[in-house]
C-alpha cells in the first residue's frame, strides 16, 4: 500500500487532501458559519427557560451536543438573528477560546439550534462526496486537531481560529464508500455508548422514583403488596404531619455519619477526586487522578460525595464511590461534605436520600456565606428532618433494588471505556488509512470528482 505526505500526517495516495474552502468551492460543503456577533448577539438577559437552544462551548463536550444545561432564547429574537442557524446533519466545532470541541447536531425536538460566536457549523451539501459523519470523526483526529490548534493559538490567552483561517483547514477525503464504512463502524461505537448512558440515565430515575414513592409519598408496599396510603394504610401524627404508623421522626445524624473520620498517611499518595470529577446529576465518579494528600475530604467505597458550594450543590453533583479498590481510601475536595450510613442501613439509601427533592431543597436552603460563595455546614445538615420505619426491613428493601441499579451503571460504564478505548485507538488508525475497510469497487484516484480541488491539493501534500 502506498502512502504519501500531508499536513495531517501519511494518507493512502488515492486518498484526497483539500481544503474547506475548496469543497465549499466544488459544492460539496456550504459556506461554513458561526453564530451572531456585535450587537445582535444575544445578552444574559434575553435568555429565557424554554425555546430555541442557543449553543455554546460548554454544551459540547466528549463529541456530544447536550441541550441540559443550555440557554434558550425566544423564536421571535431568533428570527431577527443574521446566521448561526444549526440544523440536524451538521457538525459543530468550536473555535474560540475552548478550540477543538467536536459535535454531529443529532435529531432533536427543536426547529433549530442557534450557535454563540464561538461554534462554527459546517453543512455538507453533497452527501455523495462526502459523509457528515466521516467529517465529525476527522474533526475530532488527532493530527487534524493537532494542526487546529497551532493554527489557533491554542493555549494562549486569545486563542482563535475565524472563518477565513477555518477555510484553510485541510480536510482528508476518501472515496464516499470508504467515508461511509469508517463513520458507520466509529458511529456505531459511540451509540452503543449512548445506549449505555440512557440506561443508566433511566436506572437513576427510576430508582430515585422509588425512593420518593416509599419515603416521601408513603406509597411503599403493605404486607398485600399494595401502595400503603392508597391502600388505608394507619397514620400517626408527627411534627413532619401524619406519617406511617411505625414510623419515627429522625434527624440526619441519627442514621447516617457526617464527615467520619479516615486514617491517612501524611504525604503518602492516594486516589484524589476534584468537583469537577462529579457530573451533575450523575451517580458514579468517572475521572479521577492519584495525589499526594493534603487536606480535604476522606471516603472509602460506599460513601456519598455531596457538593456543599454554589452552585455546584444546586446543579446536583453528588456521587456514590464505588471506584476503589476493597478497603482503599480516596480523598477529595474540601468542598466535599461525606455522608455514610451507620450499620444496618444500606450505603445506598444515603446516596438516593442525597439526590431526593427533599433532601437538596433542605440543603439549599441552609447555606450560607457571601453572595456566589455560599456553602452548607454539617450543622446546616444535620438538622434536617424525615420520617423513617422503625424496622429497617423496607430500607433494606429498598437498598437491595439501589445496588442492584448502581452495580448496573457501574457495569454499563466500566463497558463504555472499554468501547471508548476501542474507539479511540481505531479512530488515527482509520483516519489514517493504516487500517483499510473493505468496501465493493470504487475508482482508484476522485480527481474527476473534485476537480478544483485535485487541482490545488499539492499546498496540502508535501515531499
Amino acid at each position: 500500500m502506498s502512502f504519501k505526505e500531508t499536513l495531517v500526517g501519511k494518507i493512502p495516495v488515492n486518498w484526497l487532501i483539500v481544503s474547506v474552502g475548496e469543497l465549499v468551492d466544488e459544492g460539496v460543503l456550504l459556506k461554513p458559519l458561526d453564530g451572531n456577533h456585535g450587537g445582535i448577539h444575544p445578552k444574559g438577559s434575553d435568555f429565557v427557560a424554554t425555546g430555541i437552544p442557543f449553543i455554546m462551548a460548554s454544551d459540547i463536550n466528549n463529541g456530544v451536543l447536550s441541550f441540559n444545561e443550555c440557554k434558550f432564547i425566544t423564536e421571535l429574537q431568533a428570527s431577527k438573528l443574521r446566521k448561526g442557524f444549526a440544523e440536524e446533519g451538521d457538525v459543530l466545532i468550536t473555535h474560540k477560546a475552548t478550540i477543538g470541541r467536536v459535535a454531529l447536531v443529532k435529531k432533536n425536538p427543536y426547529k433549530f439550534i442557534m450557535l454563540t460566536p464561538q461554534v462554527t457549523y459546517y453543512r455538507v451539501a453533497n452527501k455523495k462526496k462526502l459523509d457528515n459523519k466521516f467529517l465529525k470523526y476527522y474533526f475530532e483526529y488527532s493530527n487534524f486537531k493537532s494542526l487546529l490548534y497551532l493554527w489557533s493559538g491554542a493555549g494562549s490567552t486569545r486563542s482563535y481560529i475565524g472563518i477565513t483561517e477555518q477555510l484553510k483547514l485541510p480536510i482528508i477525503v476518501p472515496p464516499i464508500e470508504e467515508q461511509q464504512k469508517i463513520s458507520s463502524i466509529l458511529f456505531g461505537l459511540d451509540e452503543k455508548i449512548e445506549l449505555n448512558n440512557s440506561i443508566t440515565k433511566n436506572l437513576e430515575e427510576m430508582t430515585q422514583a422509588i425512593f420518593k414513592r416509599w419515603f416521601v409519598e408513603f406509597e411503599f408496599p403493605n404486607e398485600n403488596g399494595d401502595p400503603y396510603k392508597s391502600n388505608g394504610g394507619d397514620f400517626n401524627e408527627s411534627e413532619l404531619g401524619l406519617i406511617p404508623k411505625g414510623w419515627q421522626v429522625l434527624n440526619l445524624d441519627n442514621f447516617v455519619q457526617i464527615n467520619p473520620k479516615r486514617a491517612m498517611k501524611k504525604k503518602a499518595i492516594y486516589p484524589y477526586v476534584e468537583m469537577k470529577n462529579l457530573i451533575n446529576d450523575y451517580a458514579r465518579v468517572l475521572e479521577h487522578t492519584d495525589r499526594e494528600l493534603s487536606s480535604g475530604s476522606k471516603f472509602t467505597n460506599g460513601d456519598v460525595l455531596l457538593a456543599r458550594i454554589t452552585p455546584c450543590l444546586e446543579n446536583g453533583k453528588t456521587a456514590f464511590v464505588d471506584f476503589l479498590e476493597k478497603d482503599q481510601l480516596g480523598w477529595g475536595s474540601t468542598e466535599f461534605i461525606v455522608l455514610r450510613t451507620y450499620d444496618g442501613i444500606p450505603n445506598e439509601f444515603a446516596y438516593f436520600l442525597a439526590r431526593s427533592e427533599l433532601f437538596r431543597s433542605h440543603a439549599i436552603t441552609n447555606m450560607t456565606g457571601s453572595s456566589g460563595r455560599q456553602r452548607v455546614s454539617e450543622s446546616g445538615l444535620k438538622n434536617f428532618r424525615i420520617a423513617l420505619p422503625l424496622d429497617l426491613k423496607l430500607i433494606v428493601d429498598f437498598g437491595r433494588i439501589a445496588k442492584s441499579a448502581l452495580e448496573l451503571m457501574k457495569k454499563n460504564d466500566d463497558e463504555s471505556n472499554r468501547l471508548k478505548s476501542i474507539r479511540d485507538s481505531l479512530l488515527p488508525k482509520l483516519m489514517s488509512g493504516e487500517i483499510r475497510v473493505p468496501v465493493k469497487q470504487y475508482s482508484r484516484v476522485q480527481t474527476t470528482d473534485l476537480p478544483k480541488a485535485a487541482e490545488s491539493k499539492e499546498q496540502y501534500t508535501t515531499t
